[in-house]
């Protein structure tokens, strides 16, 4: 019997483990030093196995269509920044201070890769665009993920060690960035070789993910975190997800509409620039915050991930059940 779209997948399940298992067994002293060397290995793993799967030749495809990809990107780096800090205000209060902080840290993120274009296919949207727009965002983000950062996640520090922008950019330069671009330099050697073992990357993926989200909890449950969030904030941050999520799908849809771009198009810009990126937000987090600041900082992005997926998911789903027309000339179908 096939699970129902609502339920968590297994990588959320694995999530929730984790979280339990670093609030009950936090790694501490040598363990948690070891954890950290381990995490840092498995994150320049990741990205340089990224950077040999991602074609050239899928890029080049779609990077002609300007228009959608600056829709796009001002929906990841401003639409979402100005949402974060119109709406403090507001939802603010239902949270801590320090889970809000990680809120407007998801609000800087890059657009998410995998899932984008995963949604895009299941929806019959423009697939050669959504590749360009969602790993453009990811390279992206490199850069300007630290400076927003510094810009309006803590302008005044917060209480929250940081560095300075060049200096953030330089050590995620350092640390994703060079093994992406060693990856995709070595692409035509090894690129065959990793297509033909998606469950390398797949492993890896979540692998890494998973030893920062325990490493950054351990920490975090060290320094009191659950004792800092009450039950009344993690209820309030549901709701503060949910409406910045509502929002974007609502906002990327009517930008869409409005400046005229057929349903393939919007379907695009709708999964391209709603989403945020798990895989390159906590791995940014490690980099850019403190330790022990971790853990309530990619609480929000974990709750948001989760969100998107069960959302996005009935949303491409909807789309995909449309009736098409064949293309015509300019090679794009359209919906009757």
């Amino acid at each position: 019997m096939a699970r129902s779209r609502f339920l968590p997948d297994n990588f959320t399940l694995a999530l929730v483990t984790v979280v339990t298992f670093a609030s009950l067994l936090p790694a501490s002293g040598r363990i948690a030093h070891f954890f950290e060397g381990l995490t840092t290995v498995a994150i320049g793993l990741l990205f340089f196995l990224h950077g040999a799967k991602l074609s050239r030749e899928a890029i080049m495809a779609g990077i002609t269509h300007w228009r959608l990809h600056l829709l796009v990107f001002a929906s990841t780096f401003v639409l979402f920044p100005l949402l974060g800090l119109a709406l403090r205000p507001v939802l603010s209060p239902l949270v801590t201070p320090e889970l809000y902080t990680g809120v407007l840290f998801l609000c800087v993120l890059p657009a998410t890769v995998q899932s984008a274009i995963a949604f895009t296919a299941m929806a019959r949207g423009n697939m050669p665009a959504a590749i360009c727009s969602a790993s453009a965002s990811t390279l992206l983000g490199v850069f300007i993920t630290p400076v927003l950062v510094n810009l309006i996640v803590l302008p005044n520090g917060g209480g929250i060690t940081s560095s300075s922008s060049l200096d953030s950019i330089g050590r995620i330069l350092l640390q994703l960035m060079v093994p992406f671009v060693a990856g995709h330099l070595l692409r035509p050697v090894i690129g065959k070789w990793i297509q033909k073992r998606a469950a390398v990357l797949k492993f890896v993926d979540q692998g890494s993910i998973l030893l920062v989200v325990y490493t950054a909890f351990s920490a975090a449950v060290i320094e009191g975190l659950w004792k800092q969030i009450p039950v009344s904030a993690l209820l309030g941050l549901l709701l503060v997800c949910a409406v910045l999520l509502a929002l974007a799908l609502g906002l990327t849809t009517l930008m869409a509409r409005k400046f005229g771009f057929d349903i393939a198009d919007e379907i695009t810009i709708v999964f391209c620039g709603s989403k945020k990126s798990l895989a390159s937000g906590i791995p940014m987090a490690k980099v850019l915050f403190a330790s022990h600041a971790v853990g309530a900082i990619v609480l929000p992005l974990m709750l948001f991930h989760q969100m998107q997926l069960m959302v996005c998911a009935v949303l491409a789903q909807r789309y995909a059940r449309r009736e098409v027309e064949p293309a015509g000339a300019g090679g794009l179908a359209k919906a009757k």
